[in-house]
């Protein structure tokens, strides 16, 4: 158990800034004060990214279990998944747009309907201040 740490998706967070940049996308913050904590917020846009890690949340396809104290870490994972469908629908009821992006997808760079996303509200933002 001791030899599980997070280590706070740091360079996963970076490599997903990296990406953020090379699209263009700007209007982000890092450690914005709010419900659940995302990783990003586009203020904004009122949209909240958060990057799961593929053990810590419980992805399907990577999540590794250790081999000790099973029942300790398929609880802690269940118990995060459960956390994190409370907090996306906390904030889709205060109007916030939330994508959740995988460890995994910004490692293979599978990320282009989640920025589109985000690039087609920064858009519709862009136009309607014009119009003020």
């Amino acid at each position: 158990m001791a030899s599980v740490k997070s280590r706070k998706n740091k360079s996963t967070e970076l490599q997903f800034i990296s990406i953020l940049k090379g699209n263009g996308i700007t209007g982000w913050r890092r450690n914005y004060p709010m419900t659940g904590n995302p990783d990003f917020v586009f203020s904004r846009l009122k949209i909240a990214v958060f990057i799961d890690g593929c053990f810590w949340h419980g992805c399907h396809s990577h999540c590794r279990m250790p081999s000790s104290n099973v029942k300790y870490w398929n609880n802690k994972i269940e118990k995060n998944k459960i956390r994190d469908k409370q907090i996306t629908k906390a904030l889709k009821m205060k109007s916030w747009k939330i994508i959740r992006i995988w460890e995994h997808e910004i490692k293979t760079g599978k990320l282009n309907q989640k920025l589109k996303r985000i690039k087609e509200t920064e858009a519709i933002n862009r136009d309607s201040d014009r119009l003020k």
